[in-house]
């Protein structure tokens, strides 16, 4: 290993030990009685945030497309120590609903202190083959829905000084095959609420904005897509679900989850043929 290479990982690491030893201290009871939105909560990390919740005392509505299921969370959220557990099924893809459970969660719980975007739509992990219509579906699901329950939102986080947190990935940073129509999506999230954490700030507004960067999760759709394709370690939800939390809870304005998906984002402007050679040969490929 030479010399400057060395000197790198070096500071990379002191860096990333400076900022976690900067990070605001959690307050587990500041989630007491807190008025919580989680979208895509029906299964995976969604699911997994709103157990964490319920734990720490939150009242909770929670949505996601299956009703039955959605029942099932919040009855658990309950048994848990929710202090109210809530759920409306929609789907994300339809021009009205995404404002609807905003309306419903703001009426239900009288307000809203944290708003958790997480929900996805579903999309084949294989080569992309011109289908446009998916496309053009996926990026209301993941992306546009996204917008329209933020601003939705945005008044009642404005008066109860509270957080708007984003779940986005590590494909919304670094392109990587056999996911082109969703690392679009991820990709747009970031941008328009990167900007808007810029605008929020100039204007000194009491929202916080948190973009939360994970790496592959083990939930069961995920590693059912990867299965066969790729070695690339797999991180527990529940654990990703409690760090998307605190994130929120303090107020931080990212999160990459593992750790290393910070040094992984770094590469790809530091040694970006290196960083597209790994990603390449990550992925095993049939033609």
């Amino acid at each position: 290993m030479g010399t400057f290479t060395k000197i790198l990982l070096a500071s990379i690491c002191v860096a990333f030990i400076a900022v976690k030893w900067s990070a605001p201290s959690f307050n587990p009871e500041s989630l007491r009685g807190a008025r919580v939105l989680v979208t895509g909560a029906s299964t995976g990390i969604g699911e997994q945030m709103a157990y964490h919740y319920a734990r720490f005392g939150a009242q909770l509505v929670i949505t996601a497309r299956r009703e039955k299921v959605l029942q099932q969370v919040a009855e658990k959220c309950l048994s848990l120590g929710a202090q109210k557990a809530l759920y409306i099924a929609a789907d994300m893809g339809s021009e009205s609903d995404p404002e609807r459970v905003v309306d419903f969660a703001r009426e239900k719980l009288g307000g809203l202190d944290y708003l958790i975007l997480n929900h996805i739509g579903p999309s084949p992990f294989s080569m992309w083959e011109g289908n446009v219509e998916h496309v053009r579906w996926l990026m209301k699901v993941n992306f546009f829905s996204y917008v329209q329950m933020a601003w939705k939102a945005l008044d009642s986080l404005e008066q109860s000084k509270g957080s708007l947190v984003i779940v986005s990935s590590l494909l919304g940073k670094i392109p990587s095959p056999f996911v082109v129509p969703y690392t679009s999506t991820k990709f747009a999230v970031n941008g328009f609420f990167g900007a808007l954490y810029h605008e929020l700030a100039m204007r000194k507004s009491n929202v916080s904005i948190s973009i939360c960067t994970l790496g592959l999760i083990d939930t069961d759709s995920a590693m059912e897509k990867v299965r066969g394709v790729t070695d690339v370690p797999a991180y527990p939800a529940t654990d990703a679900a409690l760090n998307i939390i605190i994130t929120g809870a303090t107020r931080q304005p990212e999160l990459f989850y593992p750790w290393f998906t910070h040094i992984v984002n770094l590469s790809k402007d530091w040694i970006p043929s290196a960083t597209s050679y790994i990603i390449q040969n990550s992925y095993k490929y049939n033609p």
